[in-house]
């Protein structure tokens, strides 16, 4: 195998149950058709990079799976009798929109019968828990929303409910923590939230030096580039230092600069060729703040975010490397 096939397959294998079922695997084809949308001198080291990166920050089935059986026999989250406290917890399914919620509880559901023998509609008749369970959080909103609705309306006079993500972005988390607390402190209720999650993206712009997303260093010298980002106005912060973040997700700050330049200008590429993205769908994924984009790399097997470059996901006539599913 040439090098170039080496980090195909890389990925390939990486990414093999990405919406499994529901499109084509995916293929050297298809991630090669994927990256041939960019320059021919990049090519290869946006793969090397994207190999390492998504070894990182793609969550396979099979590690969703495994988290959620961690937590349900964790003595920490369930104490020593961990069949008596899930037959005491609620599972709330609050999502109008999308299904990641209800996809989540089926693989809890399955693995807490094999676990304890409990189905779903088994727990939660005197509850001292209520739970939330997603993928991920990015900006939060979504989260949020759910839980303020839920808190103004059904909500007990006293609840612990318990938000439980594969990965949390810590300033949605911020944003998510501060709005929930003041609705509570609104509602006159005492509502008890705590926050469990695999992996915690830091994504804050105090700690954008140490961040694990993609934030640019300068801005790529290209006319589309510099025009797109004199448009946002003064509110774009640029990243000091070397860093490749707390997680590893890049290989190198060589690597990390890569893809934020490369993504950045192809994502300005694809804004122009893509006539129905709205504005807040930035390069590096969508963002209300005016910046070139939330940046996050985190796909799951269930789907891709917008949150990550439009580079990832966009389509027709880009060709993304992970076809999204919508709500």
């Amino acid at each position: 195998m040439t090098h170039r096939s080496v980090l195909l397959q890389n990925i390939v294998d990486t990414i093999a149950d990405y919406r499994e079922g529901e499109i084509s695997p995916p293929d050297q084809a298809h991630v090669d058709k994927w990256v041939k949308q960019f320059p021919a001198a990049v090519q290869e080291p946006i793969l090397k990079e994207m190999a390492h990166v998504l070894g990182k920050t793609y969550f396979k089935k099979k590690e969703v799976k495994t988290f959620i059986e961690e937590l349900i026999g964790s003595e920490k989250f369930a104490g020593a009798d961990p069949c008596t406290f899930w037959k005491g917890v609620k599972f709330l399914d609050l999502q109008t929109a999308g299904n990641s919620q209800r996809d989540m509880l089926s693989l809890f559901e399955r693995k807490l019968r094999k676990k304890c023998g409990l189905d779903l509609g088994d727990c939660g008749k005197n509850p001292h828990t209520y739970l939330y369970l997603d993928d991920a959080l990015f900006s939060g909103g979504r989260i949020k929303s759910d839980l303020i609705k839920w808190i103004n309306g059904p909500a007990p006079s006293q609840a612990n409910v318990a938000v439980v993500t594969i990965a949390i972005h810590s300033l949605g988390l911020w944003f998510a923590t501060k709005d929930i607390a003041e609705a509570i402190k609104q509602s006159n209720k005492k509502i008890e939230v705590s926050w469990w999650r695999l992996v915690e993206v830091e994504d804050r712009k105090a700690y954008m030096a140490s961040s694990d997303v993609l934030r640019p260093t300068i801005i790529p010298s290209d006319s589309a580039t510099q025009a797109y980002v004199a448009g946002l106005g003064a509110q774009v912060v640029l990243r000091t230092g070397s860093g490749v973040g707390g997680l590893g997700v890049f290989s190198s700050d060589a690597g990390r600069q890569l893809l934020e330049q490369e993504f950045l200008k192809a994502g300005v590429r694809v804004r122009g060729m893509c006539p129905y993205l709205n504005t807040y769908m930035r390069p590096l994924g969508c963002s209300l703040m005016k910046t070139t984009g939330f940046g996050s790399t985190i796909v799951t097997y269930r789907n891709c975010a917008n949150n990550t470059p439009l580079v990832l996901w966009a389509g027709n006539p880009w060709h993304p490397l992970f076809p999204r599913k919508t709500n």
